[in-house]
Parts: C-alpha cells; structure tokens; sequence
C-alpha cells in the first residue's frame, strides 16, 4: 500500500478459523503478506499461518524466494508483483520479461499462481512504462506455456479516479485508458486497492466514518437506482463507471488491497480496525450495486510491519502471530 491521494467523495476472523465462515460464492478472500519488518515469522510459519486459519489467496510485493517455496503444494492463490523497480526494463526489452518469468513463474510449478501484479501505484514518468511491460510479461507467459492461467494486470489506487456520485466516475490519469482497454483484450482484471480509511481521513467533513466503517444505517448515497449504504462499494463502482467510460466495461475489478489501520493515525483503533476488516469480509460476497456478485479481496495486511513507512499498524497479526485483535462471524 502506498498511502495513496484519493479523489475526494465530493469529486468522489478472519482471525482464528473465522475465515472458514466466507460468505458462500466468495471466489478468494486473501490477505496481503508484506515482510518490511525484522521481528516477523519465517515464510514457512506464515504459509502454516494462513492454512490453520484457512486463508485461501496471498499477495506478495515482490518474487520473494523463500515465500515462493514456502507455497509449494499449498494451493494457496498467489498474486506476485514484479517490483515497480523493473518495470522499465521488462517494457524495454522482451528478453528481461522472459527471463524474469523463467526464474520466479516457470521455475516454481508448485505454486498456485493467480496474477502477476505488472506494477502497483506507478507514479510519475514510470506510469509510461506499464503498458508495454505488461504486453512483455503476457508474451512471456504465453511462451511459457500460462498464457490461458495466469493474467498480468496492474493494481492501482482510487487517485486515478475522479467523478461523483459513482456513475459518474473517470479516470483522471492519461494512462488509464489504454491500460483498461488493453485488459479488456486479455481478460485480465484491473487491481485496485481501495482504502475507505484514505478517503474519510481525507475528507472528514464530509464524510461520516459509519459510512467508512460500513455502519451506516441507511443509504448515504443515492445515485440513480443504486442506494449506497458504505464507501466500500462507492469507490469500487467509481472504479466501473470509469471502465466503462473508457470501453472496458467487460473488465473485472479485483480488490487487491484493502485494510484499516489499528494505530498511527485518524481513526486508527484496534476498534475501527476490527470492524471494517469483519465487516469487509462479511460484506464482500454480496458484490456492489453497479456490479453484484463476489468480489475477489485482499485485506492489507498479514502483519504489523514495524519497518514500513506510516503503515506499520494495519496487520491481521502481530509478529509473533498472535491476533492483532479478535473478528468473529
């Protein structure tokens, strides 16, 4: 996660066998497993970790060895990024994207691999490198045999959105359009992380954090004939609405971040924490208003990392593995 800029609303368990009560049709509830941190688990511990509470789907930031042999025969759903330091070189030459397939896809047949995250919140001149690295890393796994079973897409954060109310969502950054449109040709999703936390602390007045938490009890938002009762879902159809402005409507969005801080921050409780993950996790088989239907989520993240930058607080877990708070279902 990087603790992204989100166009403002206005222009805008789990823990301890409790994954096991996912709202049928859930398609992957996963968890994110970052490892900025010099006190957490071995790989291996983590894998048994996520298995003893019957966490399905992982996503890791970058091709990290030892966690990639700690899910062999898993059959743990694996997002792997390629680290955004290398997009430039898979855009510019086909044979780095290759090789970088040989080494971290092809070399691990074991493990369960989903997407290959081309990229996540490129900022900058970098957001000129996604498109043609993505193209690279499709052709390799196409050469290599995965082009049907493992897609390339790029996660992206709310900022490159704008629009209110949700219908009227776009995309505000120039390189969007053609990534979507290029999705909408292989079949892959759109990654989008998706931080209600962002939006209300940036927006407090006016935003109420009911509407945050998904404890609104009634429609805060009405957008035609879609009642908008949690921002959750006012910011995953602002996400549609700008896929379909652009062409790309048949394109799947995939939640491929989502979390609330316990600590550091506005509103960062252990009390808010566990009621937005229960009620995303409780919330996320039911779809959107735009789009219903069970939404494929990662919650961020397995772990309290105490070398990140700001976001040291949002694990499931502490180091030692213990639950950072109970969510019960």
């Amino acid at each position: 996660m990087g603790m992204q800029g989100v166009a403002s609303m206005l222009a805008v368990a789990l823990l301890l066998g409790a994954f096991a009560a996912i709202p049928t049709g859930v398609r992957a509830i996963g968890v994110c497993y970052g490892v900025n941190g010099d006190n957490l688990p071995s790989a291996g511990d983590v894998v048994q970790l996520y298995k003893s509470n019957d966490i399905d789907s992982m996503r890791i930031y970058f091709a990290d060895t030892s966690a990639l042999q700690a899910l062999k025969g898993s059959n743990i759903g694996l997002i792997m990024d390629v680290g955004n330091d290398n997009l430039a070189a898979f855009a510019s030459d086909p044979n780095a994207a290759a090789a970088w397939v040989r080494d971290n896809v092809q070399a691990f047949p074991d493990v369960s691999f989903r997407y290959i995250a081309v990229g996540n919140e490129v900022a900058g001149g970098d957001t000129q490198n996604i498109l043609l690295a993505m193209r690279n890393i499709d052709g390799a796994l196409s050469a290599a045999g995965f082009g049907g079973s493992i897609k390339a897409p790029t996660a992206v954060q709310s900022g490159v959105t704008a629009g209110f109310p949700p219908s009227k969502g776009t995309f505000s950054a120039g390189h969007m359009a053609p990534i979507a449109q290029y999705l909408a040709t292989t079949g892959a999703p759109l990654l989008a992380n998706v931080y209600p936390h962002v939006s209300y602390t940036e927006n407090e007045a006016q935003i109420d954090l009911s509407y945050a938490l998904f404890t609104a009890s009634g429609t805060v938002v009405q957008d035609g004939s879609n009642a908008y009762q949690n921002l959750f879902d006012a910011l995953v159809d602002t996400f549609y609405s700008a896929l379909e402005n652009v062409g790309a409507g048949n394109v799947k969005i995939v939640v491929s971040e989502s979390g609330w801080p316990s600590d550091g921050g506005d509103a960062a409780t252990a009390g808010n924490a566990q009621t937005y993950n229960q009620n995303l996790i409780n919330h996320v088989g039911q779809g959107t208003p735009k789009r219903p239907g069970a939404i494929e989520t990662y919650i961020f993240a397995m772990f309290n990392e105490n070398k990140k930058d700001g976001e040291k607080h949002f694990g499931l877990f502490n180091p030692d593995k213990t639950p950072a708070y109970p969510i019960n279902f």
